[in-house]
């Protein structure tokens, strides 16, 4: 671990708020608009499609697209939102696609930044992992089966759920996590200890380092999708080359034309999209 050397490093405020900030690169109004879509395709995607909101050890998830009496697979869909905004409300445009196809979606609350540390953010969506496993038959979905998915700071979190050591705390076999899609993520999180998601955050570079599944141990290299968009921020996209060659011939790299860092994940929800038909190839893979 070079706590020394790191993605940006040796950028000035200026270029590093350019490579992170897509917020700021999207605009106000084509952000707010991207955050409506989220909703209102979320609302469309799951409205009279069977469903449950369950609670465990006091967070709660939503369960979609689970048929009675099956084991569906299951796709777990961690949100954006450099971990401190959006919710489950926004994150399930993908689960009639998903249904229509045999596939469950579960798509986790955690709690937000400033109220829990990235730490027990990390835990909480562990934590999800292993009530699939432990409780997902009683509700349609397939414990054997699980494919983790998310975008942005969910793709950092899809990454945490990559690597190896936290299996056992949580009692699932180490291969509870069978295959992951991460769109456009960070997977080396030290770059942030100097934008303003940090005033939220309040990482330094030994707990950002510690909390970077780049820099963590990962012997079981399963498939992987890594997605960035065309138009994605500098920033994401250089660590999606990254991560892909890290994880080495498990990993493909995709990269979505025409799409940027807030409609790329949306291609979720379009059967017919290139992400969607690989998720699904993905899922049956595994």
């Amino acid at each position: 671990m070079n706590l020394a050397s790191w993605p940006g490093r040796d950028l000035d405020e200026e270029a590093l708020d350019r490579a992170y900030n897509v917020r700021r690169k999207a605009g106000p109004e084509a952000f707010a608009a991207h955050m409506e879509r989220y909703r209102r395709l979320s609302r469309e995607a799951v409205a009279g499609l069977p469903g449950r909101s369950v609670v465990y050890d006091r967070e709660r998830l939503d369960v979609w697209g689970a048929a009675p009496g099956e084991a569906r697979p299951v796709f777990v869909f961690l949100h954006g939102g450099y971990w401190m905004a959006l919710s489950r409300h926004e994150s399930a445009f993908m689960a009639r696609s998903l249904s229509d196809q045999g596939v469950a979606t579960v798509v986790p609350d955690y709690t937000l930044a400033p109220a829990a540390t990235l730490e027990e953010i990390v835990r909480q969506v562990r934590a999800s992992i292993a009530w699939i496993h432990r409780e997902g038959r009683a509700h349609g979905l397939d414990p054997g089966r699980i494919v983790v998915g998310g975008s942005s700071a969910g793709g950092h979190l899809t990454g945490m759920l990559m690597v190896d050591g936290w299996q056992r705390e949580f009692g699932v076999p180490d291969d509870a996590v069978k295959a992951a899609m991460p769109f456009s993520g960070l997977f080396d999180i030290r770059p942030i200890t100097r934008t303003y998601v940090n005033d939220t955050i309040g990482l330094d570079l030994a707990r950002a380092a510690a909390l970077s599944p780049a820099l963590l141990p990962a012997g079981r290299r399963f498939p992987a999708v890594v997605v960035v968009a065309e138009h994605d921020g500098p920033g994401f996209a250089e660590q999606s080359r990254r991560f892909r060659a890290h994880w080495g011939p498990a990993a493909d790299l995709m990269v979505v034309p025409d799409r940027d860092h807030f409609d790329v994940v949306l291609d979720l929800a379009a059967p017919g999209s290139a992400v969607s038909r690989a998720l699904v190839r993905l899922i049956r893979s595994v």
